[in-house]
Order: structure tokens, then C-alpha cells, then sequence
């Protein structure tokens, strides 16, 4: 960036409404200045194309036609997990079943792998409008268990991949133990333990935050972490994101009555885990008692609606958590699709089919969720805004597409007629990190990456 930047929105998504003709200057990566009603004829009617700088003479305002939103919020990502698309289609089964092939692909991966795979794929988070993403990181270690020399050599390979694609990263190091409630971990799975809470807080001690990534934590899920490991991660991760997998599978609630005479959601409770700073993967088995006990504390839900219709987990009751007191988020988990409007309208849709009715979620509701609610989670909040002192992103969508014409360029649109391939231009901190035409470079890079790993 050479300097303040602006652009004229034609239209905008700002204080929770979409207003036309919003006049944003930019500088140091954030809003400085917000106007609406801000047309000014002398502003170019073209779009901005194949500008990555803000301007290319001082003073000049680049007008971005069609609806802008706030920058998208992917917070729960399995960066590695891309390398499966399409793959795992080719056989029937279960979670259970998809999970055998998910840690034959985790076998191949190393520091440099990892890192080209990430970058492939946040660059299209970057594409798709995603300005923040959670990587859920579990992959630590060689694939005989043993540390790298750098321990964290994984980690910063995500944190690198991130940068290069523009997007800010909140590294959640997942603390993962067991192969379930006790048992040693087998297979891939050794790559993934650190031999107790301990070790792990030490190694991710290491870790250092920075203006683009939050360090934040994860306890893979109750089955991977021993009750009596809990409250370690907890006091490690004090003061910031905390996410865990939460009754993903009704196996997995079952165990756990089982091993501990309650369920996951009441076992973290019991533990401390619970509470503004934490997040609830998935949520989808849960009892009246889980659902009062993660709203009472505050405690978010992210929804992962594509990869829990793709893996057959089920549809986990979205406006009851929220009326309980559970702001909702939303991820693309395995990235069976990457595409946060697709996790937007399919909460209210998994909904209506649950139930049989309409009009759960109204689509600013969702909009919240998958922005500034998003970020906040991620301990990004001062992103998801289009407001004076934010951090300056910007998701421009194609009204005029075929999917978009004719629907009234509103939230409906983006909410519920809109696709990734709507997307024509992204900034995120100021920078320019998409426009319209490169589509085919991140394919490109995707596929190459890809073919390399299976090779």
C-alpha cells in the first residue's frame, strides 16, 4: 500500500442494512472515513480491474459496482483435509469410515507439503470472500510421532501459508491425546499427541501472535483429551480463542456417557471449558440440559453445515442455541465446499427441513454470523465491520450474475442467492487479496498442489 486509499461502494452491507453509494478511505489497513449517499460524478464508472495497488494516481477513488460486504469469517478450517475433495466420494460409509482415509492423507504430510496445500487453500478462502480463518491444528509432529526440529515447523508452515494468501489466521493448536477416552493414540494419530496437556502447553508457549494471527487453542474433542487433561488446556489458553469438538457423532456421546456418566458438553462444563472465549464445533447431538448450559455461558456454536451433510452427521439446532444464548459462527471444516454464503443459507435451510417450517434465521442474522460475529470469535474483533476504526476488508458480490439478477441486490442476496463465484473483488487489511480473473490461477495452484501429494 502507497498511501490512503478510497473507494465509492455501490452498494454496501453497513451498520446492519444495505445503503447505496458508500464512499470508504482506507489507510493503514483500516476505515478512516465512512460515508453513505457519497456519489460523485467525476468517480469512474468502471470497475477496478487489475489495480492491486489502491491507486494509480493520488487521490483517485476506484468505484467497486454491485453489493460489498464486511470481509467473511471461516472459523473452522482443516486446511489439509482440501487434498480429499471428490476423493472421498467414491465409497459409501461413515464419519467413521471417511475419517480412515482423512489420516492416510495426514501420513504424507510435511512441513513443506503442508505449507503449499495451505496456501492453495486460503487462497481460496481468498476467492470466496474469507478475510479470517480458524485452522483447527492438529497435525504437529513426523509421522512416527517424533517432534520436528522445530516443534512447531507445522504450525508456522499454516501461519506463512496464510500470509502469502492475504487472509489473517487465528492457529488454534489442538491438544489431542487419546485415540478415545483413554486409549493410546494409533496410527496417524501419533503424529498428533504431544503425551500429555502439559507438553502441548509448552510447545504452543512457543508460539507468537502478530497483527495477522491470533494463537489461539483447541481441545480436539472429550474423547481425544482425558477428563483430568482439561483444565490444564484451559488455564494454558486463558484470554484467548478456545475451540472444541462437541457431539459430532451420537458414538461420541454415547462413549462418553459411558466413560464419565455425562455428556461432552456437560463434561467441559464441569471442567471450565465453557464461556465467552470458546467456541462449539459442530453442536449437533445435544441434550435440553448441553443446549442451556452452552447458552447460559456464552459459549459459541460453529456450524459446519456443507461438511456435516457430506459426512452425514446431522443438523444441530442452530435458532435453539441462539435463543439459548450461543452466538452462532460458521466454518467449512473439510472444505468438501468452501463457500460461506452456501454455510449461510444452508443453517436455515437444514432447519426447515428439521423441522418443516420457514423463517428461522433472518438472513442479517446470518450475515452477523458469518462477519463480525465470525471474527470476534477468532479474536479478531475489530474486523466483520464496515465502520470507521475497523480493520478494512471488503467482499465485493456480482448482483447482476445468473444467480444473483433480479433478487433486489439486498442481504437476501448474499444471503441466499449469492455463491463463492459471485465474488469480483476482496481486500483484507487494506490489501487487495482477489479480484475477477483469478479463478484459474487458484485453480491452477490447487490442482498442481494436490497432484503432488497423491503422486
Amino acid at each position: 500500500m502507497t498511501g490512503p486509499a478510497s473507494y465509492l461502494l455501490e452498494r454496501a452491507w453497513v451498520d446492519g442494512a444495505v445503503v447505496d453509494d458508500v464512499l470508504v478511505t482506507i489507510e493503514a489497513g483500516r476505515f478512516t472515513g465512512v460515508t453513505r449517499g457519497a456519489r460523485n460524478s467525476r468517480l469512474p464508472d468502471e470497475a477496478l480491474s487489475g489495480n492491486r495497488e489502491f491507486h494509480r494516481a493520488p487521490g483517485e477513488t476506484h468505484r467497486l459496482p454491485g453489493l460489498t460486504l464486511p470481509g467473511l469469517a471461516n472459523c473452522h478450517s482443516h486446511a489439509f483435509h482440501r487434498a480429499l475433495r471428490g476423493r472421498t466420494q467414491r465409497e459409501r460409509g461413515t464419519f467413521w469410515t471417511w475419517r480412515e482415509q482423512m489420516y492416510a492423507l495426514a501420513g504424507r504430510l510435511g512441513p513443506d507439503s503442508c505449507f503449499a496445500l495451505a496456501r492453495a487453500t486460503y487462497g481460496e478462502m481468498a476467492a470466496a470472500g474469507i478475510t479470517s480463518v480458524g485452522e483447527f491444528h492438529y497435525l504437529h509432529h513426523q509421522p512416527d510421532g517424533t517432534p520436528y526440529d522445530d516443534p512447531n515447523a507445522m504450525g508456522h508452515a499454516l501461519v506463512a501459508a496464510a500470509r502469502e494468501a492475504g487472509v489473517r489466521i487465528a492457529l488454534l493448536d489442538t491438544c489431542y491425546l487419546s485415540s478415545g477416552f483413554g486409549a493410546p493414540p494409533r496410527g496417524a494419530q501419533v503424529r498428533y499427541c504431544d503425551g500429555d496437556a502439559e507438553r502441548w502447553a509448552a510447545r504452543v508457549a512457543r508460539l507468537r501472535p502478530d497483527d495477522t494471527t491470533v494463537v489461539g487453542a483447541a481441545i480436539h474433542s472429550v474423547r481425544a483429551v482425558p477428563d483430568d487433561q482439561l483444565r490444564t488446556v484451559v488455564e494454558a489458553s486463558a484470554g484467548r480463542p478456545l475451540h472444541v469438538h462437541v457431539s459430532e457423532q451420537t458414538a461420541e456421546n454415547d462413549d462418553c456417557v459411558a466413560a464419565y456418566g455425562a455428556t461432552p458438553t456437560q463434561l467441559l462444563a464441569e471442567h471450565g471449558v465453557l464461556g465467552p472465549l470458546t467456541t462449539a464445533v459442530h453442536a449437533t447431538h445435544l441434550t435440553e440440559d448441553d443446549v442451556a448450559r452452552l447458552g447460559g455461558t456464552g459459549t459459541h456454536a460453529c456450524l459446519c453445515p456443507t461438511t456435516e451433510r457430506d459426512l452425514g452427521d446431522g443438523v444441530g439446532p442452530s435458532r435453539h442455541l441462539r435463543d439459548a444464548g450461543s452466538p452462532l459462527t460458521l466454518g467449512s471444516d473439510s472444505h468438501a465446499v468452501v463457500d460461506l454464503f452456501e454455510e449461510m443459507r444452508a443453517v436455515e435451510l437444514d432447519e426447515r427441513l428439521a423441522t418443516r417450517t420457514r423463517g428461522h434465521w433472518a438472513a442479517a442474522e446470518l450475515l452477523a454470523a458469518a462477519t463480525a460475529t465470525g471474527h470476534a470469535s477468532l479474536g479478531f474483533a475489530d474486523a466483520g465491520a464496515i465502520a470507521v476504526g475497523q480493520r478494512a476488508d471488503l467482499v465485493t458480490v456480482d448482483t447482476a450474475s445468473p444467480r444473483t439478477a433480479g433478487t433486489g441486490a439486498d442481504a437476501h442476496t448474499a444471503v441466499f442467492a449469492a455463491t463463492a463465484a459471485d465474488v469480483t473483488h476482496v481486500v483484507a487489511d487494506g490489501q487487495v487479496i482477489y479480484e475477477q480473473g483469478d479463478g484459474a490461477r487458484v485453480g491452477h495452484d490447487l490442482a498442481a498442489t494436490i497432484e503432488r501429494i497423491w503422486a
